[in-house]
């Protein structure tokens, strides 16, 4: 080389631009992130571990007292319609109303809440403003909330769904 050579503007220097590329790609990816982020919802965080933290005693006793009522019924879909029969140790459920809600595994505003009205001695029925499909968490609870019935079921149904007290351990 001699003292003569042209030497070429920075923005055409292949070392720059080498340097250069992983901090900016750094923070385009970092603001990226962040806008991302912040505009999505998160519907699935709790804020308050605490306090459901010590609802668990209450809900573990709930659970025992459906059991020691032996509570077990049906529940049947029938389009908007949903129609339970319900029984006790005592013979057939004799409550005003229930209520049950409908939680969707991941989505929280696609939650749902029935109230079932009785028709009869042991049998209820409810309507539901809109069709629903997939993986359901269910809470079955009476008009007082000192019991309660969970589970699992998927709909639609084509067969009717078994209701069932389990007490505290049940999943």
């Amino acid at each position: 080389m001699t003292d003569n050579t042209a030497v070429s503007p920075w923005y055409r220097q292949p070392w720059f631009w080498f340097l250069t590329i992983f901090p900016l790609a750094a923070i385009m990816w970092g603001v990226t992130t962040l806008i991302v982020s912040s505009s999505l919802d998160n519907s699935m965080v709790s804020d308050d571990y605490s306090k459901e933290g010590r609802g668990i005693n209450m809900a573990i006793a709930r659970d025992q007292k459906a059991a020691d009522m032996q509570i077990a019924g049906s529940l049947e879909f029938v389009g908007r319609k949903a129609q339970l029969t319900l029984d006790t140790r005592d013979g057939p459920a004799d409550f005003p109303y229930l209520i049950l809600n409908l939680y969707h595994p991941t989505l929280d505003d696609r939650d749902r809440v029935v109230q079932f009205q009785r028709i009869a001695a042991g049998q209820y029925s409810g309507n539901i403003l809109e069709d629903l499909d997939g993986r359901w968490y269910y809470d079955l609870q009476g008009p007082d909330n000192d019991w309660r019935v969970k589970g699992e079921l998927w709909l639609p149904a084509e067969d009717a769904i078994a209701i069932e007290s389990k007490g505290a351990e049940q999943g």
